[in-house]
């Protein structure tokens, strides 16, 4: 069986150090609607890969300081 893996996200305080830029912003940014970027903020929606880089090239910053996931180390 294989575990279901949590993913966590650093997006609402990019926003915030991005001049408060609004989910709506970030939304068309990426290409996507405001009601995904609320999903994966709040958790309930993990991006495709391809989303994850966009977002992270929004903030100019590495996938890995957008995104992060637990059970790193459970493999």
């Amino acid at each position: 069986m294989v575990k279901k893996i949590a993913i966590t996200n650093e997006i609402r305080k990019l926003r915030f150090f991005a001049n408060e830029m609004t989910q709506q912003q970030l939304a068309e940014s990426v290409g996507v609607s405001r009601q995904t970027i609320m999903a994966i903020e709040a958790g309930k929606y993990s991006p495709s890969l391809e989303l994850a880089f966009r977002i992270a090239e929004v903030f100019n910053v590495k996938i890995n300081e957008v995104f992060d996931y637990e059970g790193k180390g459970d493999r």
